[in-house]
């Protein structure tokens, strides 16, 4: 059995040795048997394990999901989460993405974009790309670094993950190939932190004539965007919907919205 073999979890699967060394350490939700019950099942599918529903990032978070006022939130059952469920937060957003696409969400995304061919600019590891791939949406994603071709620091290579879960190109292939007719622009979670990527994004869209956007990620002011985009956003256009389900990790304040030309 894996766990049984040390050296052999360390080799292959590091980042899960991470987890297991570190998560004794940190204070857990105060439910031992679910803290213990989500430590399984992220072993399961981060070593590769049968997934139920082909998302396991959702197979790991979904059981640990609860509703706090108007939010579906990921806390493990207390409404403060826990130093060990952060730490595993880490893990899974570079393993997998930094929003969560849950079944409801990527519904929401697919009635939202209908036939529209979908660009994902700062796709990462394509992620939401396959999910989305996954209910026919015809999607193209694209990175700056596209893991598996070079070093990305937000999605870095280690034994035992993938690079990449749906083919990811990089800008140059954009450059060549640019917006399909009548595409929607999806972003989800684009760097903040003064990263013009969002802003830039929105500008090339718009000169394009996109007029259908969208956006997962932090509102103004927090870990994504940049202002530039979120004044593009009010000045010339209008919020058209809000998945009210949508997941997010408890310390977070992501959402998902859709967005139309004024």
């Amino acid at each position: 059995m894996l766990l049984d073999d040390d050296q052999r979890l360390r080799l292959e699967y590091p980042r899960v040795a991470e987890y297991l060394d570190m998560a004794p350490q940190l204070q857990g939700t105060g439910d031992d048997r679910a803290d213990a019950a989500f430590d399984l099942r992220f072993v399961h599918y981060m070593t590769g394990g049968a997934s139920v529903s082909s998302n396991p990032y959702w197979d790991i978070v979904s059981p640990v999901v609860s509703e706090r006022g108007d939010r579906l939130v990921i806390d493990g059952g207390n409404p403060r989460g826990s130093g060990r469920l952060g730490y595993a937060a880490t893990i899974l957003q570079s393993a997998y993405a930094y929003a969560v696409p849950s079944p409801q969400t990527l519904k929401w995304v697919s009635g939202c974009v209908g036939s529209r061919p979908v660009v994902e600019l700062g796709a990462g590891r394509g992620y939401w790309a396959a999910q989305l791939a996954a209910m026919r949406v015809s999607v193209v994603a694209y990175d700056v670094e596209p893991p598996d071709m070079t070093d990305n620091p937000s999605f870095p290579s280690a034994s035992g993950q993938r690079d990449a879960w749906h083919p990811v190109h990089n800008l140059e292939n954009f450059a060549q190939h640019g917006w399909p007719p009548g595409s929607t622009l999806f972003l989800c979670w684009p760097p903040g932190w003064g990263s013009e990527m969002a802003s830039s994004a929105l500008a090339e869209f718009e000169k394009a004539d996109g007029d259908h956007l969208i956006f997962v990620g932090e509102p103004r002011g927090g870990k994504t965007g940049d202002n530039a985009f979120f004044d593009g956003l009010a000045e010339r256009w209008s919020l058209k919907s809000q998945d009210h389900k949508f997941v997010s990790w408890w310390n977070l304040n992501d959402v998902a919205q859709q967005w139309t030309r004024k």
